[in-house]
């Protein structure tokens, strides 16, 4: 374990180099597969660079756990003396080489399970699934299983660490593996998050999702929440590091207003919902692993086209819509001002909206992430630990990200837009 053989060139990391059984999990059927699943969808309809897919995502999950690993477990980074009890040794401890090969290896796994265009349409699957739960299934049910149990490695412990203990099997986490896991899906410094938001933000050509990662990379540490009463330990960050963290956060922030968020984006991925429902068996993502295997979005583009061609019945429409870029157009979207009057006014619109003229014409969007900014700890100068919504002033400020669109067929674009400016304030307003 560890003994690279291979460097593989990276726009965002330059190099990313990997060993024998890296290698083979990326030469594996599940790993190639995502050679062929968009890392944003149909986004690039939108930012024409956006076509990277999941599968150099992953190496760049990959080499950035590697990276904070052995930043978090260097000896003259163990600041507080109740981690040191879990924390691998380095050189003595056969321990830390295996556990890192798991942690590289579960975030070189983490997106097994994604279902064509990602995101785009994940909740056309069967109740109780998701991309982690078909990505616990790979881990333990394919090739992938082989290849670990040949390594010396338990399929078990990357399972855990590749989908963290929110979304793997009721089974309790030790805090090592619960560290481990957030070293790749943690919600303030994930690798997976610092990695999208620097790949979509250089293939999407855009400045928002950059930052000073080295700096932040450098300044992570193991830190006890005792601000929480708790010595429940965590990644945390120096307080040298607290400007990065805050760059991240905010780069995460306008990633979304700008790409993620991006109207033209999401009406694509409901004109996508709408073919899909109308050509998958029953209007679902199929769940077992040999038609996953096999199923990507060349396939879905295809059927794209094969029934924009061919005019297949209820397919029709969103597959002319996609090929033809003749989407549906914004008429509304979320306004501060009429969320302070009633709390969802799209709602209201909408409901108005489908009253007076043919529902078929409106689609509806609607989201909302309220934890902009996740809560760490911080190890200050003096020695003591934070929060860090008390050390950063800026963190109190980033804002819930919220999406209320409404959309309406091409044709009646100023018909409808007429109509809210006359209509909207009493419809709204009338709730009070």
């Amino acid at each position: 374990m560890g003994d690279y053989i291979k460097e593989i060139r990276d726009p965002v990391h330059v190099f990313i180099r990997i060993d024998e059984t890296e290698r083979a999990i990326i030469d594996s059927r599940f790993f190639q597969r995502l050679r062929n699943i968009h890392q944003l969808a149909m986004t690039y309809l939108v930012y024409p660079g956006a076509t990277h897919r999941r599968f150099e995502h992953s190496l760049g999950v990959m080499e950035l756990a590697g990276r904070i690993y052995d930043i978090i477990t260097n000896p003259d980074n163990i600041v507080d003396e109740s981690i040191r009890s879990f924390v691998p040794r380095r050189e003595s401890d056969w321990h830390h080489g295996y556990w890192r090969s798991v942690l590289r290896i579960a975030a070189l796994c983490h997106d097994l399970g994604h279902l064509p265009f990602s995101h785009g349409a994940e909740e056309l699957i069967s109740p109780g699934w998701n991309h982690e739960r078909l990505t616990v299934e790979i881990i333990f049910n394919s090739e992938i299983t082989s290849i670990l149990k040949e390594a010396g490695i338990q399929p078990e412990h990357v399972a855990k660490l590749a989908v963290g203990p929110q979304k793997y099997r009721n089974e309790p986490f030790t805090i090592w593996e619960a560290i481990l896991a957030e070293i790749i899906v943690g919600n303030a410094f994930g690798a997976d998050r610092i990695d999208y938001l620097l790949r979509d933000s250089h293939h999407c050509g855009v400045a928002y999702g950059r930052f000073d990662y080295h700096r932040l990379l450098e300044k992570l540490r193991i830190l006890p929440a005792r601000y929480e009463g708790s010595d429940e330990p965590s990644l945390g960050i120096e307080y040298g590091g607290i400007q990065v963290a805050e760059a991240l956060l905010l780069a995460r922030y306008f990633m979304f207003t700008q790409v993620y968020y991006h109207r033209v984006r999401r009406i694509y991925d409901l004109h996508l919902k709408e073919f899909l429902r109308a050509w998958l068996p029953e209007g679902k993502f199929p769940t077992d692993l040999a038609t996953h295997l096999y199923l990507t979005d060349n396939e879905v583009q295809s059927a794209i086209a094969e029934a924009y061609r061919y005019r297949i019945n209820e397919q029709y429409e969103p597959a002319r819509c996609i090929m033809q870029r003749d989407h549906f157009r914004l008429v509304y979207e979320h306004n501060p001002k009429d969320h302070e009057i009633y709390p969802q006014p799209g709602d209201l619109l909408y409901q108005a909206l489908c009253k007076e003229f043919d529902a078929s014409l409106f689609r509806h969007d609607v989201d909302k992430k309220e934890n902009a900014a996740p809560v760490f700890p911080v190890l200050l100068r003096d020695g003591t630990i934070e929060s860090s919504i008390n050390q950063s002033e800026l963190l109190k400020r980033i804002p819930p990200l919220i999406v209320d669109n409404i959309f309406v067929h091409p044709s009646h674009v100023k018909e409808v837009e007429t109509w809210l400016r006359r209509e909207k304030d009493n419809i709204i307003g009338g709730t009070t």
